[in-house]
């Protein structure tokens, strides 16, 4: 009996998946456990295996195309068999859902308005909606300026205006979005829209970790870098604050369990969040070796789901870029991201003296349903203390 393979959901935040390659062709025997098709999701590449040996009878997608999750790409039976009541209902689902391999948007009004008003967390004032519906504007993406973040008519004509600028194709290079950036913009993009961001700075100093990374990194022939100080830090200070490891569920509150850290990786199309487990039980050193090891995975696309997935907490570090100090928007479901700075000398006092110290800023960007500033205040300061005396690092 012949079985359809569908787009299978590679993350919890794809929606489709472009053919890269396909590896059979139509009329080809494969085995249960071969690779039939490279499959490019929104984090990672990934190799769809057959389930059951056979014969390729239909491929549905061309290569660069992009599939829904869920539409058919490939029936597998016996030679000669048939394989039509797999498509009866099937192939028009899948026509009706196909993605053009170009990005540029072909929605209809109508299906703008079923995307834009079937979430009801979006607030909208019914001339505002009207408004969207009419020049073709997802309200998901709108940051609403009128009481309690109510996207308002103006917010509609401005993000409208600002989105219908043209230009010559002779004056701009045009280049395709990816997957991957197009997943950056929609989560992050709903996150500063449902999640009500505050941000709380503190700075620290980092003298004692510029000597204890100095003195690791050539005792042991390592290389630790400042962020492996700051992602078992942070480990530490969540323990003694699990408040900052939680997420809004609508009508309750989640408080993880689990420290599981993700760190945001700069890749060629975006940023990824490669995930460090259990951070909290694990070594400055264990931290170092896997962070290394999962940054050139997300660089070369090669992680794997369990790898990117369900992180509870987020640090997106830009002081290799001498970036002293800068907001990072929530990576959802979390309820903090803590955004970090370059360290800098400057003079600073101490002991009533001006000296030469070292010092970062740290600034942790809140849900301010679930964390309040004092939750904040008391966990940034827990986490400059650890950082500043370095005794509960080892």
């Amino acid at each position: 009996m012949a079985t359809r393979i569908d787009m299978p959901k590679l993350s919890d935040t794809m929606e489709e998946g472009i053919i890269l390659k396909w590896k059979k062709n139509e009329g080809d025997t494969i085995k249960q456990g071969e690779i039939i098709a490279e499959i490019q999701s929104d984090k990672a590449d990934m190799e769809l295996e057959a389930y059951e040996s056979g014969v390729i009878l239909k491929l549905f997608a061309k290569e660069k195309e992009a599939v829904k999750i869920g539409a058919p790409l490939v029936i597998i039976g016996k030679a000669g068999e048939d394989f039509s009541n797999l498509l009866k209902t099937e192939t028009k689902k899948f026509e009706n859902k196909k993605s053009a391999s170009s990005e540029i948007s072909k929605t209809t009004k109508t299906t703008v308005s079923k995307i834009s008003t079937s979430d009801k967390r979006i607030k909208a004032s019914p001339l505002a909606k009207r408004i969207a519906i009419e020049k073709g504007v997802e309200l998901n993406y709108l940051v609403g300026t009128g009481p309690l973040g109510r996207i308002v008519k103006q917010d509609v004509e401005n993000y409208s205006l600002v989105s219908n600028v043209k230009f010559s194709d002779e004056d701009v290079n045009r280049i395709p979005i990816s997957l991957m950036r197009k997943t950056i913009a929609r989560r992050l993009s709903a996150s500063k829209v449902i999640a009500p961001h505050f941000y709380v700075t503190i700075e620290i100093r980092m003298d004692k970790v510029a000597e204890m990374r100095e003195k690791i990194n050539s005792e042991k022939n390592v290389k630790i870098s400042y962020n492996d100080f700051i992602v078992r830090a942070v480990s530490i200070a969540i323990q003694k604050h699990p408040e900052v490891n939680s997420s809004w569920n609508h009508d309750s509150i989640v408080y993880h369990k689990k420290i599981d850290i993700g760190v945001a990786v700069s890749t060629d199309e975006g940023l990824t969040t490669p995930v460090v487990r259990n951070s909290n039980n694990k070594s400055l050193q264990e931290i170092s070796s896997e962070i290394k090891q999962l940054a050139i995975k997300s660089k070369e696309r090669k992680l794997k789901p369990e790898e990117f997935q369900g992180s509870t907490f987020t640090i997106s570090n830009l002081g290799m870029f001498d970036v002293e100090n800068f907001t990072a928007i929530i990576n959802p479901p979390e309820s903090a991201i803590l955004a970090v700075g370059t360290v800098v000398e400057k003079p600073i006092v101490s002991a009533n003296k001006i000296v030469i110290g070292k010092v970062m800023k740290v600034t942790l960007s809140c849900d301010h349903r679930v964390i309040d500033g004092a939750m904040a205040g008391r966990f940034l300061q827990t986490l400059k203390q650890i950082l500043e005396s370095t005794t509960e690092m080892n």
